[in-house]
């Protein structure tokens, strides 16, 4: 296989800068596999293309083989990138922009190929499975996140959207429904633009409720039959409510998930939190920098429950950034746009 790459944007050198700084490299991957390199090079050569344009270098593939041209660090990460996208599909799994993207993100740790394949001083592979689907890491700040899911009680996970705070809780979720750690799985939202007094809109509650809770159902689907949504649903083993339906009762046997926690008022994350019950898990997600609670000076359940937690045995407080976001990439820099230093300090 041969192409004619597309030559990435590279910046002018400025003569005042060292020589170090733009010392050239060339680096060859050869693939033991030649059936994976229609995947892993992308239709008409996509992904070879992305990484050219994300970090400046020349690719030029010559059947199993791929040689790599640019500034020593870069060709570093662009071979690494290369050999994560193989050890993806070797482990059947899929490879698209998104996937490239974040080994792209990740390549700039120094344990890359720890968290691409999971190896970390022999422990075993960091991913969760489901019916569905096999979820992998796809920033390294998910590698904490998975962890703490798998060993801890409480988890706050805390970031920007994108960061894959709710869809990896859910996945992790629907993983110990169906091994059987858990007995039920449930779900629940702030309801907050309708305050939460839902009597208005048209429907039964379950109509009223379900625009809000659209992305947890989301999430479901993607990781589970619809079939056995449904099924599980109407048994009772699969919950999805607003959290003021949380009121009162005590959730053993049950992984519990709250999304858009910055929503919630002290006193509604107060009264989630102690519905902790026996062999249960709980993980609290939000955007501390995203509250939405009508009235506008009301304080964050969310921050409230972080000041007062933090260091508590038992919970972990998993913190993305900007860098995490795993969406496309302009997600990540819409969310720099709004959040970084020039951002208004009156934004929501």
């Amino acid at each position: 296989m041969s192409r004619k790459p597309v030559r990435a944007h590279e910046p002018a050198q400025n003569h005042g800068e060292s020589r170090q700084a733009h010392r050239r490299a060339r680096a060859e991957v050869e693939f033991d596999e030649p059936t994976v390199l229609g995947a892993l090079f992308g239709q008409f050569d996509t992904n070879l293309v992305q990484i050219e344009n994300r970090l400046g270098v020349y690719i030029a593939a010559r059947g199993n083989r791929v040689q790599i041209e640019g500034p020593d660090d870069a060709v570093a990460r662009a071979r690494e990138v290369l050999k994560g996208l193989q050890q993806r599909l070797m482990s059947g799994l899929d490879v698209d922009a998104g996937a490239v993207e974040s080994l792209i993100a990740m390549s700039t740790e120094p344990t890359l190929e720890g968290i691409i394949t999971g190896e970390t001083g022999g422990a075993a592979p960091i991913m969760i499975r489901t019916r569905r689907k096999t979820i992998v890491p796809r920033s390294a700040m998910q590698i904490e996140y998975m962890r703490a899911l798998a060993r801890e009680d409480i988890i706050f996970a805390l970031g920007p959207a994108g960061t894959g705070k709710t869809y990896v809780a859910v996945a992790q979720a629907v993983s110990q429904l169906m091994n059987g750690s858990v007995q039920r799985l449930i779900l629940s939202r702030p309801a907050v633009e309708a305050g939460e007094r839902l009597g208005f809109l048209p429907g039964d509650m379950k109509e009223k409720v379900d625009p809000y809770l659209r992305p947890l159902y989301d999430a479901l689907y993607d990781c589970m039959p619809p079939e056995q949504v449904e099924r599980r649903m109407a048994s009772g083993e699969i919950e999805v409510a607003p959290i003021a339906f949380m009121r009162g009762r005590t959730l053993a046997d049950a992984f519990v998930i709250l999304d858009e926690a910055q929503n919630t008022t002290p006193a509604q994350m107060k009264m989630f939190l102690t519905r902790f019950g026996q062999n249960s898990r709980m993980v609290v997600c939000g955007d501390p920098k995203q509250v939405d609670i009508p009235g506008g000076d009301a304080q964050s359940g969310l921050a409230d429950a972080v000041r007062r937690l933090d260091g508590v045995e038992g919970m972990a407080m998993i913190r993305f950034g900007i860098a995490d976001v795993v969406r496309h990439p302009i997600v990540g820099r819409i969310v720099e746009a709004y959040e970084g230093p020039d951002a208004s300090s009156s934004s929501a």
